[in-house]
């Protein structure tokens, strides 16, 4: 069974209500806020913890939670019916600024998370502008991270491994790809990153040991005077 909730009706209506709650609610942030990605994203990320659950299918909806802690995966997250699990993970991207490149999730994470067929980790990506003291909602995507292409995604030196995307001005979407396919995809690429790691790592041990060398024949002396 598949989730009813990425079906082209249910998910195109999630996105739209997102879009309309954000563009008819004012005054969120303070005109000095607007100015700040940080205090932007994280008004919009507050507003749609608090409305989001009334856009999904009330028949699926089982569950809703949006406590959750800072560090958790998600910013909130849901359970249908069907028995699927959804954390959701809110993103915004200032369409004025040339570059951003959010992380999404631990690959080390991701791949647990994923050994429940039932699990999704799921993207609630809202794109904005700011105009006269108000944001502007341009567009929203909301759909699982399988369905970003790997074209658009790349991994960042971060523990395991940070799986990013590379640049949120091009984000490339592909919702006939599979979890299978995906998940593939990614297992080659980190059998990629982890040796090109291990290079940048034996060549900072042998940084560190000519400057081991070079302390080694300096003079030992206290910076205190007697």
């Amino acid at each position: 069974m598949r989730s009813k909730i990425f079906t082209q009706q249910m998910y195109s209506s999630i996105e739209e209500c997102v879009i309309q709650t954000i563009n008819s609610s004012y005054n969120i942030v303070n005109d000095n806020s607007l100015k700040s990605p940080r205090a932007v994203g994280d008004a919009i990320q507050q507003l749609l913890e608090e409305r989001f659950s009334s856009f999904l299918p009330q028949k699926l909806l089982k569950e809703y939670n949006s406590a959750f802690a800072r560090r958790a995966m998600a910013d909130f997250a849901f359970q249908d019916n069907d028995g699927f699990c959804y954390v959701v993970d809110n993103k915004t991207h200032n369409m004025e600024t040339a570059f951003n490149m959010p992380n999404l999730t631990s690959v080390e994470r991701l791949s647990r998370f994923y050994e429940d067929y039932h699990n999704y980790f799921t993207l609630l990506i809202v794109a904005y502008e700011t105009s006269k003291s108000r944001i502007n909602a341009n567009y929203c995507h909301f759909l699982p991270i399988e369905h970003l292409s790997w074209s658009c995604l790349t991994i960042g030196a971060l523990g395991w491994g940070q799986i990013q995307i590379a640049n949120s001005n091009n984000i490339i979407i592909d919702r006939a790809q599979t979890r299978k396919s995906w998940m593939l995809s990614l297992c080659d690429r980190l059998a990629e990153f982890y040796p090109k790691e291990i290079a940048k790592i034996h060549s900072r041990i042998s940084h560190f040991e000519k400057i081991k060398e070079y302390w080694l024949q300096q003079e030992d002396y206290s910076v205190l005077l007697n």
